[in-house]
């Protein structure tokens, strides 16, 4: 099985963190008309499963990037951190990125590919 380059992982830590902000906002609303309007508990049912879904991919996503970027420890906590407030996935995913965490050298990608064993 092909392992995904650096920048592949990079962009979907990207869009997890974005995704993951997204289902913070329907599981809210979905709370909302549960718990104070007691209209429906279908924006939960629905927006539950997704976010969880989106969540894990954020945090195994994290994990990844945390092991291929050799990010910090405290860089590592912040992101998963980040998953538990609303919303805060998106702001740390720009902190990210202008940190250099989410950086990938041109090149980069091909030359660990080039320096792993060849399988047979």
């Amino acid at each position: 099985m092909k392992r995904p380059s650096k920048s592949a992982v990079v962009r979907i830590f990207r869009v997890l963190a974005i995704a993951e902000a997204f289902s913070w906002a329907a599981l809210l609303v979905g709370m909302f008309l549960k718990w104070v309007l007691r209209t429906t508990e279908l924006g939960v049912e629905l927006a539950g499963p997704v976010h969880g879904a989106f969540f894990i991919g954020y945090g195994i996503s994290a994990l990844a990037l945390w092991r291929l970027q050799r990010w910090p420890f405290l860089v590592a906590l912040f992101a998963g951190f980040s998953a538990v407030l609303p919303f805060t996935t998106v702001w740390f995913e720009r902190w990210a990125g202008r940190r250099g965490y989410l950086s990938v050298r041109d090149g980069e990608d091909d030359l660990a590919r080039a320096q792993e064993p060849a399988r047979v």
